[in-house]
């Protein structure tokens, strides 16, 4: 089960290093991490895609949620919340025909394309992190030269 975790922390150095010791600590992966500071700058926002079955993810939230510098910890549902990511592709060029079918994929997924050269093609693309696996294997046969992700960023939906 993929899991997306929204965690409000202190703002203080070393409050990533204890998040991550934990999760090496219980022996879970980190698929994804972002953080930023919010609208307050006395606290941080992390944002951690996981995998796991419901007990072990049941499991690290409270063991985050006892985390001292931890404000508050949620488990937010994917279908009421809204998450993206940013990533950039690299991607190899042959002729002018790759230009413009790459040009072609990066507009369907609503991908801005930059730093066209000769021989490359540079495509910045915000979304949900299914989508940028699907635009990955769509641009996979020109040649991938290099990849960026950052990481889901999430925040849940209002209920009314």
């Amino acid at each position: 089960m993929w899991a997306i975790l929204s965690l409000l922390v202190e703002n203080k150095p070393g409050i990533l290093f204890k998040v991550t010791h934990l999760f090496r600590a219980r022996n879970f992966n980190i698929d994804s991490i972002s953080v930023g500071v919010t609208e307050n700058p006395e606290h941080s926002r992390m944002t951690i895609t996981t995998y796991g079955d419901e007990k072990q993810i049941t499991q690290i939230v409270k063991q985050l949620d006892k985390m001292i510098d931890t404000v508050e910890v949620k488990q937010l549902d994917e279908h009421k919340t809204l998450f993206r990511e940013l990533s950039i592709f690299k991607i190899k060029l042959s002729n002018a025909n790759d230009s413009m079918e790459v040009n072609k994929i990066a507009n369907a997924y609503g991908g801005q394309v930059h730093n066209v050269k000769k021989d490359s093609i540079m495509v910045e693309l915000t979304a949900t992190p299914d989508q940028t696996n699907a635009f990955e294997e769509l641009v996979k046969p020109f040649g991938i030269i290099d990849v960026a992700r950052t990481g889901v960023a999430a925040l849940q939906r209002s209920e009314s």
